[in-house]
């Protein structure tokens, strides 16, 4: 395959009829599901605006050697033993609820996240941190990202799917239940 291989593809919660929900297995193999909601009434404007003139013709913003390079540096970002830690419990807490105070989970919950999801906090943080501007990773760089890269990984018991329950709130409880550990950086490394 060539490098970098990225793939992205769309998922619309609407139309279903001939579309069918990928297996648990290859959503795993996802670093992100990220929900886009409609438009504001502002961006729909700008929307219409765009497209009623002459269509837009995309612009390449990065080329594969920059975003080569960019995977590099993010590789680089350091992790705190505390922030490996905290990344290792918000996804053991998806496995065994009721050992980080929720209990009430446990219910919920038919099947914890994988270690994919361990991996994929690390690396989205680290992606984060990088856009911030830091070699270095943030509990909050993991929190900003843990919604995306956990929720398609839970699988929810069938009485919390008919209870409608949203995977995205079971990891916001989690990220509330489960503290961040103090880490404070030295500038003058």
């Amino acid at each position: 395959l060539p490098r970098p291989f990225i793939v992205l593809a769309t998922q619309n919660p609407i139309e279903s009829e001939g579309v069918y929900p990928l297996p648990e297995v290859q959503r795993d193999r996802f670093l992100f599901r990220v929900r886009v909601p409609h438009p504001s009434a502002h961006e729909e404007l700008e929307i219409l605006h765009r497209m009623s003139v002459t269509p837009p013709v995309p612009e390449r913003v990065l080329d594969p050697e920059r975003l080569l390079a960019l995977q590099q540096a993010a590789e680089q970002v350091s992790v705190h033993q505390l922030v490996a830690d905290y990344v290792v419990r918000l996804v053991m807490s998806t496995r065994a609820p009721a050992d980080y105070g929720l209990g009430d989970l446990a219910e919920t919950i038919e099947i914890g996240v994988s270690p994919r999801a361990t991996l994929g906090l690390v690396s989205a943080g680290r992606a984060l941190a990088l856009l911030r501007g830091r070699d270095y990773l943030l509990p909050d760089d993991v929190r900003d990202v843990a919604v995306d890269v956990m929720s398609h990984r839970l699988m929810l018991t069938f009485d919390a799917l008919a209870d409608g329950v949203d995977p995205e709130q079971v990891v916001k409880q989690i990220l509330h239940a489960v503290p961040p550990p103090l880490v404070v950086w030295n500038q003058n490394r």
